[in-house]
């Protein structure tokens, strides 16, 4: 990505979390009220773009099946996963890559009491931040922004900079990152996170699968993906054989490994009103907890 501007890819998630979040209660798969206000004035699921946002999401629903879904079946997932941690003494919280995540600001347990480190570019950040501040009277004082360049500057002293603790029981969510950046970076923070030393700290993030990245899938979506992202500042770059998770993360440290697809969704969101709804099998969540 552009490091000198705010993340396109963070805006275009963002939209789909807002108009999700217009839906009633009983319909929506997931909550964010804060999406719709950090969006630029005209910006959609497709980017900026002066069509309304309901015709945007048909033209992207055609491009590529299930990515909507499957968003919004994430964004759930991870805000429970969370709510387990909060329930189960979570005593330190990083989000990684946060771009729009509103967690810190719309889950009131964590409010001024569980240290949050959101770590992110400057340019998506800052930006972020001015929007807060519309919305926002103050900041609750346990969230901490930690600008850094992923490319040159050192996570780890980054974080120990701003209060991190590496002995705290810790949750690291890392979402609509790893696909995006190499190997190399991957496995540099997956090597960080598993140095932590708070019992019961996890991870959880989202990938893709190895033949997407390397444009062999011939799955429709995939293909398209595949197109968009060669065609953009954000190429694809990093994905797991198919079946190989749990063997990616044991080697590096974590146990208690489960991956999460798209039939988890199917069988435990896609329900009633949203009963035929699917999520796109070439995306799915892990968690894992550190240690052997």
């Amino acid at each position: 990505m552009k490091v000198n501007k705010p993340s396109r890819s963070a805006g275009i998630i963002a939209a789909h979390r807002a108009i999700e979040s217009l839906k009633p209660q009983d319909q929506r798969i997931c909550y964010d009220p804060y999406a719709a206000m950090i969006l630029p004035p005209g910006f959609t699921v497709v980017g900026e773009h002066d069509i309304s946002p309901e015709t945007a999401l048909e033209l992207f629903k055609g491009r590529v099946p299930g990515f909507h879904e499957h968003f919004l079946a994430r964004t759930r997932y991870i805000d429970e996963y969370l709510q387990h941690f909060i329930k189960n003494n979570l005593e330190q919280l990083v989000i990684l890559g946060a771009g729009y995540d509103s967690r810190p600001y719309r889950f009131p347990e964590l409010n001024n009491t569980i240290p949050i480190f959101e770590v992110d570019y400057p340019a998506t950040q800052e930006y972020k931040i001015e929007k807060l501040k519309e919305v926002l009277k103050t900041f609750p004082s346990n969230v901490n922004h930690v600008s850094i360049d992923f490319l040159e500057d050192n996570l780890p002293t980054v974080l120990i900079e701003k209060g991190y603790r590496k002995n705290l029981k810790t949750l690291f969510i890392w979402e609509g990152v790893t696909m995006y950046i190499d190997e190399k970076a991957v496995d540099k923070t997956l090597s960080f996170i598993s140095s932590n030393e708070g019992e019961g700290s996890a991870v959880i993030f989202d990938f893709t699968y190895a033949d997407v990245i390397e444009g062999k899938s011939e799955i429709f979506e995939a293909k398209e993906w595949f197109k968009i992202a060669s065609e953009s500042d954000e190429p694809l770059a990093f994905g797991i054989e198919k079946g190989k998770i749990e063997d990616f993360l044991r080697e590096r440290g974590f146990h208690n490994i489960e991956c999460i697809t798209d039939e988890y969704f199917k069988s435990h969101y896609f329900t009633g009103c949203n009963e035929g709804m699917k999520s796109t099998p070439i995306l799915s969540l892990v968690h894992a907890v550190v240690g052997e």
